[in-house]
């Protein structure tokens, strides 16, 4: 079981930026990859962003260029620096972790989310 800190969300006006950060603890083993999904009002759960232990980051389209995923390893914590925001990007903001436990099952497990706003 996974359990999740995200904090960063919040209310800023277009153009500007926000940071969101996830942390992630319990029985997790080494190797994982750790991102952010968002879902709008009305709209699918989608990709923003990923990165592996590895350093390996994936990025989904609309966001490329604008927003840069880090993580940091030992703390199993992920950021997400969001620059440039647009309105379009209001969303909940969700931390996803996959991985495998210290008794070797995979976890896959997902956070309650953070709101992110951004008014035109």
């Amino acid at each position: 079981q996974v359990h999740f800190v995200e904090s960063g969300g919040g209310l800023v006006q277009a153009g500007g930026s926000l940071t969101l950060s996830c942390a992630a603890s319990g029985n997790i083993a080494g190797g994982w990859t750790m991102g952010w999904y968002r879902q709008a009002p009305g709209k699918e759960r989608e990709l923003v962003a990923t990165i592996t232990t590895d350093g390996v980051t994936e990025y989904s389209a609309s966001v490329k260029g604008r927003f840069s995923i880090s993580g940091d390893n030992p703390k199993t914590t992920v950021y997400l620096q969001m620059n440039n925001l647009k309105p379009e990007d209001t969303a909940l903001y969700y931390c996803h972790f996959r991985g495998t436990s210290i008794w070797e099952m995979n976890i896959d497990a997902w956070g309650r989310g953070t709101q992110v706003t951004i008014s035109s």
